[in-house]
């Protein structure tokens, strides 16, 4: 839903009575992942996708006859044999949606109203519905932001409020959308509610230090990837506008003063193409100690090898040093600066997603997937582990399938 933040928040200020579906879970190979949603108004006005074309003409229907009566609904879209082409997902995959009317005078337009103002505005935003659970429940929301505070409510139970709060807070902080089971009363245990968290933030960070050509090529294509990207040289008469039009930002200082001194976070990028030992050694120490999703440092093998020297002379732990993907990039046959910033960008994607870098055609795994359905040992680098959950959470859905 937060996906099309600025086109609902406009239909709020106007007044539009609207529905809204949203991809609540996904199972298989599907086009389009959580989070992804499909609004239509009064008038049968639609935006946003939550299939690519495969199911939106049924979801569309479902739309409206929210809106004509008023009930929140789930339902799953999936691959059938016999109906493969009418409402099925024909790559095999399985989509639940929530669809959500939204009257002109529902209650709860201003938890919407926060949750889409917020995201519109680029400020990191959270919006928690239960998608699971008794039918006076379904689809009631919570609009949280970072600092803790909330608009709206889950049925009158407090402790169950501030329970879902604060595993959106976590989510957010992470900038992950995913759903998580809850007990009515607040507890873990005994489960018989499913939340959906969608998490709105800024666009990550790109930090590309080295104003060469090949950085030239990488902020373009981190542009493309929706980073913000700051190009970071000490030399002023390459860290130039002219150079670098398409960055954010430009910056022109020490890159390892300047990275002391800005912020980072887990979803943060760290590309380190100085290629010289003055710059970057100092700059990759300061970096492989701080948050960050990725850090790559551009350099032949042997360059590699003395740079990895070097950094443990200075103290820095095996842990530390398995975090640097060095010499950066996969192997593409690169030779140019776009090929290169190509094979530098399908790094960052792998290790944000677990992916292998093999061919589709040699791999085994799901096209589409997270990192947690790996097998061990393949994707990129190894994923934290994941604690058990101290309860088994009962799971309940019905299908559809045309």
């Amino acid at each position: 839903m937060l996906d099309i933040a600025d086109e609902l928040n406009r239909w709020l200020e106007e007044g539009r009575a609207f529905a809204v579906a949203t991809v609540v879970a996904v199972s298989g190979s599907a086009p389009r992942g959580p989070g992804a949603a499909l609004a239509v108004d009064a008038d049968g006005t639609a935006i946003g996708s939550v299939s690519g074309g495969c199911v939106e003409g049924a979801v569309y229907d479902l739309c409206v006859q929210a809106l004509a009566d008023g009930q929140v609904v789930r339902e799953r879209f999936g691959y059938s044999d016999e109906d493969a082409f009418a409402v099925g997902l024909t790559c095999g995959g399985v989509l639940d949606i929530l669809v959500t009317p939204v009257p002109a005078d529902a209650p709860g337009r201003k938890t919407f109203r926060m949750a889409l103002a917020a995201a519109a505005r680029g400020e990191a935003v959270a919006l928690a519905r239960v998608v699971r659970g008794p039918a006076e429940l379904l689809g009631r929301a919570l609009a949280v932001r970072q600092d803790g505070s909330y608009e709206g409510e889950l049925g009158g139970r407090p402790d169950l409020d501030r329970a879902v709060v604060g595993e959106t807070r976590s989510l957010l902080n992470a900038g992950r959308t995913r759903t998580f089971d809850i007990a009515r009363d607040g507890s873990p245990c005994e489960p018989d509610l499913t939340v959906f968290v969608e998490s709105s933030v800024p666009p990550p960070r790109m930090l590309v230090f080295g104003a060469i050509d090949f950085a030239t090529a990488l902020v373009r294509v981190g542009k493309f990837l929706s980073y913000h990207v700051t190009v970071c040289d000490a030399r002023p008469v390459f860290a130039t506008r002219a150079r670098f039009p398409d960055a954010d930002d430009i910056v022109v200082d020490w890159p390892h003063r300047y990275l002391r001194r800005t912020r980072t976070d887990d979803r943060t990028v760290v590309c380190v193409l100085t290629h010289d030992a003055k710059f970057d050694l100092p700059l990759l120490e300061t970096a492989l100690r701080l948050p960050a999703a990725y850090i790559g440092a551009m350099g032949s093998r042997r360059t590699h090898q003395d740079r990895d020297r070097r950094l443990r002379e200075v103290g820095l732990t095996e842990a530390e040093l398995t975090r640097l993907h060095s010499p950066i990039g996969l192997d593409l046959g690169a030779r140019t600066p776009e090929e290169t910033a190509l094979s530098i960008a399908a790094e960052i994607v792998a290790a944000r997603h677990g992916g292998t870098g093999l061919p589709l055609s040699d791999s085994q795994i799901p096209i589409h997937h997270d990192r947690t359905d790996l097998p061990s040992g393949e994707g990129g680098r190894a994923p934290s582990a994941t604690p058990a959950p101290a309860c088994r959470p009962r799971t309940a859905s019905r299908p559809r399938s045309g």
